[in-house]
C-alpha cells in the first residue's frame, strides 16, 4: 500500500469517528431533512448595498477553512458561487465554535448571520449560528486542478463538479443553450412531441442498433438510432411542424466527437424543403450563441468561428473537386469511380466491398477523406449522392444527386437536413437498395420499415426534415474539447 493510500485510509477512519462521535452526542447530520434558505451567495454579492446587515440564511459546501483561534474564515459554496463566512466563538457560542472547528472541507453546514464586508473588502456573512447538514466522509481532492487523468474526473463528475466551476458553468450554458433551442422552434410554430425510444425497427439512420428484449412481448428491440420515421408518421397524420428533442443510441465507437448515446433533436416541416431546413440551421445556432454568450463570433479550440448567417454552401462534387483536384462529372461510370478510390487511397473509408461500390459510395468516401477537415467556418454541404441518402428526394434535373445538405464546423458534422422522400414506391426500392447493400457488407443500412412505407401510401406532403446534434453544438459554443466534457455522465467502460 502506497503513502498515499495510508494517508487515505487514515483520513477515512477520521472522519467516520467523527460522526460516531456526532450520533452519539445526538447531533447526527443525516437526520436533518430541511433547511431554509433565503438567499444565494451570488445574490448576496450582487446586490451588497440593499444587502449589508440584513440577516440571511444560506446553505452549502465548506471549501476552504482558516483558522484564527478564536475565530475563522469558512468559504461556502452553494450553487451559484461562493461566499465567505466570518464564525467567531463569541457570536455562536464556545461549544459550537468548538464543534465547528471539527468540520472538514467538504461537510455541507448552514449557516445564518448579517451580511457584511470585512477590512479587507470581501463581502462576508456574520455568521450567528451554524448547522452542520451533511458530513462529508471522502475528502475532495486537493490538486484536483492539476489532475491530468480525465478519465477520473468523467467518472466521478459530482466531484468534477464541486472543484471545477468552469466544469459547472459548461453545464449551465448546456442548459441554455437547450432552452435556446426549444424557444427557436417553439416560437416558429413547432410542436415538441415524444415518440417510442424502443422500437421494433432500428431505422431512420445508417448506424448499428443497441439490442434488447422485451420478456412481456418475447421479442428483441431496439433502441432508437433516429426519431425521423415517427416524426414522419405525424406529418402524414397532419402534424404540419414537429420536433423531438431527446437521446438516440448507436452501437458504434466512441470518440472525442461520439458517445453511444447522444442528444439530437429533429424537425420536420410540412410544405417545406432542404433551403429552409438551412434557413433554420444557421438561424438557430446563431441564436443560441447571441443568447448565451452574446456574441455570434466564437472561439473555439485556438479558432475564431463566426457563425453569422448566411454560412457558406457549396455542393458536395465542387468541394471535392477545389480539396481533391477530382471533378465527378467527369466520372461517368461505376468503373471509373473505383479506379478514383484506388487512385485517391480511400478504399479503406468505403463501408462495402470496392466492387460493390458507386459513383456516389466513392464520391462520398472521397469527401469524407479529403474536404472534411477543411470545413473550419460553417458550412453547408449540399446536394448528396442517392446511395448514401435513401431517405431523401432526388433533384428533378438529376436523379443521382438528392436535395441533401450537412452542416460542418471545425471540420465536424452538426446537423443533417433533407427535402424528405415522400414517394412510397421509390422508398421500397431505396430499403430494397439498402437490404442489398447489407449483404454487400455495409452494417451501417437502413431497414425495411413496412409500416413507414405504409403511412407514405397513405400520404405524406412535401417535407423539409433536419436533426441537429445537440452536443456537438454545445461542445462549440463551450470551446469543449471533447463530447465527454458536455456530457454530464458520459459512457464508460467499468474499472476492473
Amino acid at each position: 500500500m502506497t503513502n498515499e493510500e495510508l494517508n487515505l485510509n487514515e483520513i477515512l477512519r477520521v472522519r467516520r469517528e467523527k460522526l460516531k462521535a456526532l450520533k452519539e452526542a445526538g447531533k447526527n447530520p443525516f437526520d436533518i431533512v430541511k433547511y431554509d434558505v433565503t438567499h444565494h451567495s451570488d445574490e448576496i454579492k450582487n446586490n451588497f448595498e440593499e444587502m449589508e446587515g440584513q440577516f440571511v440564511s444560506v446553505a452549502g459546501r465548506m471549501m476552504s477553512k482558516r483558522d484564527m483561534g478564536k475565530a475563522s474564515f469558512t468559504d461556502v459554496q452553494d450553487r451559484n458561487g461562493r461566499i465567505q463566512i466570518y464564525v467567531k466563538t463569541n457570536d455562536i457560542g464556545e461549544e459550537n465554535y468548538k464543534e465547528f472547528k471539527t468540520y472538514d472541507i467538504g461537510d455541507i453546514i448552514g449557516v445564518k448571520g448579517t451580511v457584511f464586508k470585512t477590512k479587507m473588502g470581501e463581502i462576508s456573512i456574520h455568521a450567528q449560528e451554524i448547522t452542520l447538514l451533511t458530513k462529508s466522509l471522502h475528502p475532495l481532492p486537493e490538486k484536483w486542478h492539476g489532475l491530468k487523468d480525465t478519465d477520473i474526473r468523467y467518472r466521478k463528475r459530482y466531484v468534477d463538479l464541486i472543484v471545477n466551476p468552469e466544469v459547472r458553468d459548461t453545464f449551465i450554458k448546456r442548459t441554455k443553450i437547450i432552452q435556446c433551442v426549444r424557444k427557436f422552434f417553439d416560437d416558429r410554430g413547432f410542436l415538441e412531441v415524444d415518440t417510442p425510444v424502443l422500437a421494433t425497427i432500428a431505422s431512420g439512420a445508417a448506424a448499428r442498433p443497441f439490442v434488447t428484449h422485451s420478456n412481456a412481448l418475447g421479442i428483441d428491440l431496439y433502441l432508437r438510432i433516429a426519431t425521423e420515421l415517427y416524426l414522419k408518421r405525424l406529418i402524414v397524420g397532419g402534424f404540419e411542424k414537429v420536433y423531438e428533442m431527446g437521446k438516440d443510441f448507436r452501437n458504434e465507437g466512441i470518440s472525442v466527437r461520439h458517445n453511444p448515446e447522444f442528444t439530437m433533436i429533429e424537425l420536420y416541416e410540412a410544405y417545406a424543403d432542404y433551403n429552409d431546413m438551412m434557413e433554420y440551421c444557421e438561424q438557430c445556432i446563431s441564436y443560441c450563441a447571441q443568447e448565451v454568450l452574446g456574441t455570434t463570433k466564437i472561439t473555439y479550440q485556438g479558432t475564431e468561428i463566426d457563425l453569422t448567417p448566411p454560412w457558406d454552401r457549396i455542393t458536395m462534387i465542387d468541394a471535392v473537386k477545389k480539396y481533391s483536384g477530382v471533378d465527378f462529372r467527369e466520372i461517368k461510370t461505376d468503373e471509373a469511380a473505383r479506379e478514383i478510390a484506388k487512385k485517391l487511397n480511400v478504399v479503406d473509408e468505403l463501408r462495402k466491398d470496392l466492387k460493390y461500390c458507386t459513383w456516389g459510395d466513392i464520391l462520398n468516401a472521397v469527401f469524407e477523406a479529403y474536404v472534411e477537415d477543411h470545413l473550419i467556418q460553417p458550412t453547408f454541404i449540399i446536394d448528396y449522392p442517392v446511395e448514401i441518402s435513401p431517405l431523401t428526394k432526388a433533384k428533378k434535373d438529376d436523379p443521382s444527386i438528392t436535395e441533401r445538405f450537412e452542416a460542418f464546423i471545425y471540420g465536424r458534422e452538426i446537423a443533417n437536413a433533407y427535402s424528405e422522400l415522400n414517394d412510397p414506391i421509390v422508398q421500397r426500392e431505396r430499403f430494397l437498395q439498402q437490404l442489398q447493400d447489407k449483404e454487400y457488407g455495409d452494417e451501417e443500412t437502413y431497414a425495411m420499415d413496412e409500416d413507414f412505407i405504409h403511412s407514405l401510401e397513405v400520404g405524406m406532403p412535401p417535407t423539409g426534415g433536419m436533426g441537429i446534434g445537440i452536443d456537438r453544438v454545445i461542445m462549440f459554443l463551450t470551446d469543449s474539447y471533447s463530447i465527454r466534457d458536455v456530457i454530464l455522465f458520459p459512457t464508460m467502460k467499468p474499472l476492473e
